[in-house]
């Protein structure tokens, strides 16, 4: 198939385990890097992409624990990490730094999982802002990159959110898709609209999903 008709497989990468998953909301505060543990689900999932056929272009979030996992995968092509500003984290605002212990407690949070299209956070971003920024960022990279396929490192809702507008799922649903850390999701984004090929796949080949 000629490259100009094959679609644009973007596979998007949450980066990998730290030291404050699942306990804080970092946002976008500075100086935040991967584990051990991240450091080795990164390279785990460095060497599966690596299976593929060719990657055009490696692409990250600026913040350190996007570019960690971007590392691994982009060397093992001889590519630079290229930072897309557009894919960075949702900015929580007030929340940064706050563990999620004490956000759940709040009357907003009920708000952020069950209508978060009318949701901003405190001096911070609105998902739907978010879902925006990303989607508009992923369509520049498609363009940018026709019929190729790239990587893009990001986080879990803005990756969340581009796979909520490629299904046509309502941003108010997209807490019920998962994004664990170094998952890999991929999307298809051709002539006749998106194909989500895959969603949050932590092992196994990817040639399975379909790809080439």
């Amino acid at each position: 198939m000629p490259r100009s008709t094959r679609p644009t497989v973007v596979l998007l990468v949450r980066h990998g385990l730290t030291p404050t998953t699942g306990v804080m909301l970092p946002g976008r505060a500075p100086g935040l890097h991967l584990s051990d543990e991240g450091r080795r689900q990164a390279a785990a999932a460095a060497e599966r992409i690596a299976r593929l056929g060719a990657v055009e272009a490696v692409y990250a979030s600026p913040l350190e624990r996007a570019r960690e996992t971007a590392a691994p995968i982009a060397r093992s092509r001889g590519l630079p990490v290229r930072i897309e500003r557009e894919l960075a984290e949702v900015d929580v605002g007030a929340w940064t730094g706050r563990s999620l212990k004490w956000v759940r407690r709040q009357p907003e949070w009920r708000g952020v999982q069950r209508h978060p299209s009318a949701f901003r956070f405190p001096d911070g971003e609105a998902l739907t802002e978010m879902q925006t920024r990303v989607t508009s960022a992923l369509a520049r990279l498609v363009l940018r990159h026709p019929g190729a396929t790239i990587v893009a490192v990001s986080h879990a809702d803005p990756i969340k959110a581009a796979v909520a507008h490629a299904l046509g799922v309502p941003l108010d649903l997209f807490q019920r898709i998962v994004i664990g850390t170094a998952s890999i999701t991929v999307i298809a984004y051709g002539p006749d609209g998106p194909l989500v090929l895959g969603v949050n796949s932590a092992g196994g080949a990817l040639a399975a999903l379909g790809l080439r």
